[in-house]
């Protein structure tokens, strides 16, 4: 019997052995998919209790107001947010947040709100009509709000920004968070996409909004400042009129959506092709939202470390909202500042911080310091951190648990490498995929479409294979699209892709499924690039780039070439101080570690490289700018083929290569 046991057992070892990879981390998917159905449990109760409390009472309306309700009557004594010296319990944001409600609610004319602060009639006492609202509060003449109208905030990472965007929910309004660095013709694009009729700026602003003033004003808009600077622009200071309030509760039914699929909220794409496009965010995502940090394995008696734009889905919907979810405590940095973090992290007892992964390069090549000993930090959650980053962060910084994600603001998925597996997004394991499901579809570079068999249905990729990630698009799992022209969301479905009609989500990304079920970001669409007939990803060529020790940051992007196929690859490089650019030793290790058709064409010598408000590389400005030495002033570098090296790239060579003469 023992015979005939062994003998099967070497029968099935093959496959054992096969499976091996994917099985081993079982015990790891089973208990993130336990998690994540209990987080789903949770937040389906949280809607429930909010859509069926009484609406007359501050409990009922949109999930962020009763959440916010919630928490300040449960642990109103729990600290909410620290931002500098200032700090605030969960019932002091609810006070703060009823207040600025009753402000705009006074703006909307609602005859509901009653009395102030300072003296003159309290609750239930003279209410105010709202044919006398605006006359005495909008100098510019514009009309009350409407119910559901848009608010913009152009404000930087602040309690003031946080107790707006919350009053603004309470009030039954939309907000729009626009990008900080936004003027002229993107700053009014924006305001006009999302439908704005009010705008609310930081006074420091002032002074650079000057010009656009008078085209602000000509849209109609509300104009409120939140500080006493504004005065001198003829613009309010909504502050003022904010804390002239009383804190008291407002109704629920003032904030409850017809829909949970309703839009409540609109955030920008960071503009990096093109103007920003404001995705539309519905109650059910900023719901989905509450659920991140629990997803992530945060509690409650977390400090949570946050230096990101809340203009940008990541610092407000995962972090600020996130951390509502659980009830934990946000440090709020209206900058990142990284010769101050690890203080910072001592002197607040931070466990989590909240990284996209430029901020963790940055600490990486700080100095060393006494305080980024000795720290208390446990989690670092994010996206966006390349390999060699993560394994210097946590050699010098450990030990801790790096949470790499992924996710777009208008997308309809996330992954979470909860395992900690190093480089990778997530997993695609079959447990996952039943809670979320998603699928990588073979990709064609050179026409930008999926490939389809003869059925006309797309293909799935084979482990190893880059592919473009899709996501099935469901009521569970919308697509909202874009404020706007209903053309800016072309392209961001894909139909018949498994069977006649269904509709996917097409995420534009590039990811690769190893035969561990472990996945790693390959590229953007629109970022790989096509040379000597290969593809080539620009995530692939930076990592060989940066593994070279004098090089602090690499940005790769493909360039047009007159008389040559594709695009050739021009890498932009900034040395890691005091190193000089070696030219021997990187064109040897190109050569010895990137396929012939990924070596770099081109370099430029950078001080520092372009980056958006959220520090994404500015491909498509570097790409559009070239490699002429005659329009630009950096360094520039040429591979000479022939020579087998790179060489300066003067005027004659650049010549010499629009003439044919040069070969790359």
């Amino acid at each position: 019997m023992a015979t005939l046991l062994l003998l099967l057992l070497l029968l099935l070892l093959p496959l054992l052995l096969h499976l091996w990879p994917q099985w081993r981390w079982l015990a790891a998917d089973l208990a993130f998919t336990v998690r994540a159905l209990r987080c789903k449990r949770e937040l389906q109760a949280r809607a429930l209790a909010a859509a069926t409390a009484d609406p007359q009472g501050p409990e009922g309306g949109c999930s962020l107001a009763w959440r916010l309700a919630q928490l300040a009557r449960q642990q109103p004594a729990h600290t909410f947010l620290i931002h500098g010296a200032q700090c605030f319990s969960y019932a002091e944001a609810e006070r703060q947040s009823n207040r600025a409600a009753r402000a705009f609610l006074r703006a909307r004319g609602w005859g509901g709100v009653s009395g102030c602060a300072s003296g003159g009639a309290r609750e239930g006492e003279g209410a105010v009509g709202s044919g006398e609202v605006q006359a005495a509060r909008d100098g510019n003449g514009a009309a009350p709000l409407a119910p559901g109208a848009t608010v913009a905030l152009l404000l930087p990472a602040s309690p003031e920004f946080l107790w707006l965007w919350f009053g603004l929910a309470k009030a039954g309004l939309c907000t729009a968070f626009v990008p900080t660095a936004l003027r002229r013709g993107p700053l009014l694009h924006c305001l006009r996409s999302c439908g704005a009729s009010a705008l609310v700026l930081a006074p420091e602003f002032l002074e650079s909004l000057e010009p656009d003033l008078l085209a602000l004003k000509a849209m109609g808009l509300h104009l409120w400042a939140a500080g006493p600077e504004a005065h001198s622009a003829g613009i309010s200071d909504l502050l003022a009129e904010v804390s002239a309030e009383l804190d008291g509760p407002v109704p629920g039914y003032l904030s409850a959506p017809q829909s949970i699929m309703d839009t409540c909220l609109y955030i920008f794409t960071s503009g990096t092709t093109g103007l920003p496009k404001a995705a539309r965010i519905s109650h059910l995502k900023v719901l989905q939202c509450q659920g991140f940090y629990q997803m992530c394995g945060a509690h409650q008696e977390d400090v949570i470390y946050l230096a990101l734009p809340l203009y940008h889905m990541a610092g407000s919907l995962l972090g600020i909202v996130g951390c509502l979810g659980i009830g934990a405590t946000v440090v709020l940095k209206s900058k990142f500042s990284a010769s101050q973090f690890w203080e910072d992290c001592q002197k607040h007892r931070v466990t989590v911080f909240q990284y996209i992964g430029e901020l963790c390069r940055y600490l990486v090549n700080q100095p060393p310091s006494q305080a980024e000993h000795g720290h208390k930090v446990r989690l670092a959650v994010g996206s966006g951190l390349r390999p060699d980053t993560w394994e210097r962060f946590v050699r010098r910084f450990g030990p801790l648990q790096v949470l790499e994600t992924y996710g777009l603001t208008e997308g309809n998925v996330a992954t979470f490498n909860y395992t900690g597996q190093r480089g990778a997004v997530g997993r695609a394991s079959w447990l996952y995929k039943r809670v979320f499901p998603f699928s990588l579809i073979r990709y064609d570079v050179t026409t930008g479409e999926p490939l389809r068999d003869t059925r006309g249905h797309c293909v799935t990729t084979s482990p190893g294979e880059p592919g473009l990630l899709v996501t099935p698009v469901s009521q569970q799992s919308p697509f909202l699209g874009y404020a706007g022209d209903p053309e800016l969301a072309k392209g961001k479905l894909i139909k018949d892709v498994f069977r006649p009609g269904d509709v996917f989500f097409n995420t534009g990304d590039l990811l690769v499924c190893d035969d561990q079920g472990f996945l790693r970001f390959h590229d953007r669409t629109g970022d790989t690039f096509r040379w000597k007939g290969e593809n080539v990803a620009t995530t692939e060529v930076a990592e060989a780039l940066e593994a070279l020790d004098f090089l602090q940051e690499v940005n790769v992007y493909g360039v047009t070439v007159p008389g040559h196929e594709g695009r050739a690859g021009m890498a932009a490089l900034v040395l890691r101080p005091p190193n000089s650019l070696d030219l021997v030793q990187l064109y040897t290790h190109v050569s010895e570690n990137l396929p012939p058709y990924a070596w770099p064409r081109f370099l430029r010598l950078q001080e520092s490289l372009a980056t958006t408000e959220t520090f994404k590389q500015q491909k498509v400005r570097m790409a559009k700018e070239g490699f002429d030495p005659s329009t630009l002033c950096d360094p520039l570098y040429i591979l000479d083929q022939a020579r087998g090296a790179y060489l300066p790239l003067t005027p004659a060579r650049h010549g010499a290569l629009l003439a044919g003469d040069l070969r790359i």
